[in-house]
């Protein structure tokens, strides 16, 4: 732990942008089990409504990371971060005003608000992240804020459960807004070293078709972008919410048994990458090499699930597919800032994250659909089913993987 501990001690700037993290992702773990919870209990533990309101966090962000990156790659990203975070204050406000089955319609229509503006905070912060640290510290940086967001999730996520089933749903989102605004003060106490300007030098500068252009020459890079998106072939979120309140129930509409799930993949993104480091250079050759193994806790994750006949075993489940998840998450961020351009890090990390978004909508639309039409008992079915389709970006990567060692040694002689 001394290197995490050092960056922070050492580096204001980003300890300051690890602390907006940090509270943030408090209260954003207190919203997402108290609407969930709200959301199952509206619908009627719809498997449909549930994929619905999961669909409402993830289709905006796919939607509109391409303009997003844009704005990241043009515009000051620090304000950018500020603007994104006060604003949100006031849509998680507006969850207050959702007190019945007649007002579901709004919790979906405020969380596509909400996470149309994440879109645009996610893609500017990994984008911010080496302009406040050296080389040297990237995986360091990135494993700290991959760590950060899994830590906040077993605490946010346990704790959530239990303030939203003690003092109600009202005063969990009423800290959730209150984290936003203590975030955007921090972001603006930031000092970021001020870009050097210059000159467009042809008209498609900026735009997202050049950074199209630039995906094109590097494929790489594209297939960089893919990895967040194949480990989501087969989003948790909506078994997750079936298991725990429909299979596992424990404390009201299972509140607190999906917070205990939430806890349990949330301790093992932190494991991930604090164990898979030990093993790791730095170099990207041997990230690549390293994501092949997140792939792989992803399957087994998935073929645990299948196989839970209680809760502890779901449990297991879900930490050990969660250490794929962040290992994959957190190497492939790092791979994308040390080999691409600062001037097109907004639009890869706006693209990185669309692909993301892209195969969560797909598993989030499908896991419901099955749910729907098959019912509850055949769940565990559908866990092993999606082992099977896990299989596949893993032998992809573990294929592809000499192709871009080759294109490596290619653009190296080229240069």
């Amino acid at each position: 732990m001394s290197d995490y501990m050092r960056l922070l001690r050492s580096n204001r700037n980003f300890a300051l942008l690890w602390w907006a993290q940090v509270i943030s992702l408090a209260g954003d773990w207190f919203n997402t089990i108290t609407l969930t919870a709200l959301v199952a209990r509206y619908s009627d533990n719809s498997g449909l409504a549930i994929s619905g309101f999961f669909l409402a966090r993830f289709i905006p962000p796919l939607l509109v990371s391409p303009y997003a990156g844009v704005l990241v790659d043009r515009f000051d990203r620090k304000r950018l971060l500020i603007y994104s975070n006060v604003l949100r204050v006031f849509v998680v406000l507006g969850f207050l005003l959702a007190g019945s089955k007649d007002m579901l319609w709004l919790i979906y229509l405020l969380t596509v608000v909400q996470f149309t503006l994440a879109a645009v905070f996610e893609p500017g912060q990994s984008a911010l992240i080496p302009s406040l640290v050296e080389e040297k510290d990237l995986v360091v940086a990135n494993t700290l804020s991959s760590v950060t967001w899994s830590v906040m999730l077993s605490i946010g996520a346990i704790v959530g459960g239990v303030v939203a089933a003690v003092f109600g749903a009202g005063f969990a989102l009423a800290f959730d807004a209150v984290t936003f605004a203590a975030a955007a003060f921090l972001i603006s106490r930031i000092q970021v070293q001020p870009a050097v300007p210059r000159q467009k030098s042809h008209a498609n500068e900026g735009s997202f078709r050049e950074g199209l252009a630039y995906l094109a020459k590097h494929p790489e890079t594209l297939a960089v972008l893919l990895v967040k998106g194949g480990n989501s072939l087969g989003n948790v979120d909506t078994l997750m919410t079936i298991f725990a309140t429909q299979i596992f129930v424990v404390g009201s509409d299972g509140q607190l048994s999906l917070g205990y799930m939430y806890s349990a993949f949330g301790v093992g993104a932190v494991a991930g990458p604090l164990l898979i480091n030990r093993f790791n250079d730095g170099t990207v050759r041997h990230m690549r090499r390293l994501v092949t193994v997140g792939f792989l806790f992803a399957l087994m994750g998935w073929v645990v699930l299948g196989s839970a006949g209680a809760l502890w075993v779901a449990l297991v489940a879900l930490f050990i597919r969660a250490m794929g998840g962040s290992v994959n998450w957190t190497y492939s961020s790092v791979i994308i800032q040390k080999t691409v351009p600062d001037r097109f890090l907004g639009r890869m990390f706006a693209l990185d994250m669309a692909f993301f978004q892209l195969a969560t909508v797909l598993s989030t639309i499908v896991h419901g659909a099955l749910v729907d039409t098959l019912g509850i008992e055949y769940v565990r079915h559908i866990a092993i089913g999606t082992a099977f389709v896990a299989l596949v970006p893993l032998l992809l990567w573990w294929f592809g993987i000499p192709i871009m060692e080759r294109r490596d040694v290619t653009e190296v002689t080229a240069d």
